[in-house]
């Protein structure tokens, strides 16, 4: 196979690992993406979102740019941008269109666009063809080619990396199914799976994170009823979970911009069909709500107490998940503007989130620890290392008193030895 001249359009958490694997290996690669600052920072072998370590981001045959001309020299285009949801939880494909457009300004005949971003099936072929036919002038096919091969980047897992997940792919025909899955099998150690069809690949992708949703969703509703039981969700998981074939999924927070989104990109598709899924909404409202669900607890466990004073609610953690900066649709959010909204004071905290970003997205004041006043409340909302080396010691110093009220939302700290006087209340 000749040699292909890749370029990344897209440098987040799934573009950058992907432009430093092939930069590893010796491929021509260019990364792109419009925003100059990240640009800069790269070319200074700085990562801010940790996923690639600064002493790999830089290679000899990989360039950073945010130039239009420096994406000309490629032949192999993989299309890495997000693909989010708006206000009323429709696909955004916004960014994927623009980056479309922007590779038809450049688009040559013998090249092939392949895209990384989550979609709906039948978004590669429907929607985005289309743009670059119309840009380019180019026709799909005979001048120039598309394939889908959906992303698997898991953020902070350092274990399953882009090189050691298998890689789905598909292609517009046969053709260019054999290029696409030979370009990847040069750096992906774990090799590939040929899809169908480009739609099947776009499918697989959305159903994956489709699945994890829904079950997480019984485990936050079964949390729900255990509570009402009055029985503890975890000894009840880990009674299961002693049958060989018990899923064992635990229940919290559903963001980030993967499983809290991937399902309305099927949903929305299945309803533009006339089928309105069930099912997969259902279990969707039920992670929706789980931000609710913790703050009707934090309140009825203030109201218990009966306190006078205005009460103060520390929140430890704001990232969607545990040992990343990524703040994309962070759930903690949820809990904190029901608090908000009942009167009472909220105080954050994360070691790993940007504050401008917090302050920007959401409107959140970030604290260092050692601003944190005294809380009737601590809620371990993010199992950071920081938080877990810390333990109960870094909770209790964060309490006002020995009779404090401790929400675990993670389940990560030890039951076992609470300390005397304080009230555990977890998922």
């Amino acid at each position: 196979m000749t040699e292909r001249k890749i370029a990344v359009v897209g440098l987040g958490y799934v573009g950058l690992p992907v432009a430093v694997s092939y930069g590893r290996a010796g491929f021509p690669c260019v990364g792109f993406d419009i925003d100059q600052t990240r640009i800069a920072e790269l070319k200074k072998g700085c990562d801010r979102t940790e996923e690639v370590e600064d002493g790999d981001v830089l290679h000899d045959s990989l360039t950073y740019s945010s130039e239009l001309d420096d994406l000309k020299q490629a032949d192999f285009y993989i299309v890495t941008v997000p693909t989010p949801i708006d206000s009323a939880r429709r696909p955004d494909m916004g960014a994927v269109l623009a980056a479309s457009r922007t590779v038809a300004k450049v688009l040559k005949k013998g090249d092939i666009v392949v895209y990384e971003s989550t979609v709906y099936p039948g978004a590669t072929e429907e929607d985005c063809i289309p743009v670059l036919e119309e840009i380019s002038g180019l026709n799909c096919g005979t001048d120039f080619s598309v394939g889908y091969s959906p992303e698997r980047i898991n953020p902070g897992d350092k274990e399953h990396r882009f090189e050691t997940i298998l890689k789905v792919v598909s292609g517009y025909d046969e053709a260019t199914l054999d290029i696409v899955a030979r370009t990847y099998e040069a750096v992906v150690t774990a090799g590939v799976y040929r899809a169908a069809n480009i739609k099947t690949a776009e499918a697989a992708k959305v159903i994956e994170n489709s699945q994890r949703d829904l079950n997480i969703a019984f485990v936050n509703e079964l949390s729900q009823i255990f509570d009402l039981v009055g029985i503890d969700t975890q000894d009840v998981l880990e009674a299961a979970g002693t049958k060989w074939n018990f899923l064992k999924f635990t229940p919290g927070l559903v963001g980030g911009h993967c499983i809290g989104v991937d399902p309305y990109y099927l949903t929305h598709k299945a309803e533009q069909l006339g089928h309105h899924p069930q099912v997969i909404l259902a279990g969707r409202r039920v992670n929706d709500r789980m931000g609710h669900h913790v703050a009707m607890q934090i309140i009825k466990m203030l109201m218990k107490r009966g306190r006078t004073d205005t009460p103060r609610v520390t929140i430890l953690g704001l990232t969607f998940k545990e040992n990343v900066p990524d703040l994309r649709n962070s759930k903690v959010v949820d809990i904190i503007t029901e608090l908000e909204n009942m009167g009472i004071k909220t105080q954050v905290t994360d070691p790993w989130a940007d504050k401008a970003e917090a302050m920007e997205e959401y409107g959140v004041t970030l604290k260092d620890t050692t601003e944190l006043e005294p809380a009737d409340v601590v809620v371990f909302a993010v199992s950071h290392r920081d938080y877990m080396d810390g333990g109960w010691p870094l909770v209790q110093s964060l309490l006002k008193s020995n009779d404090g009220f401790v929400v675990d939302i993670k389940s990560a700290l030890d039951r076992a030895t609470t300390p005397e006087g304080l009230t555990l209340w977890r998922l």
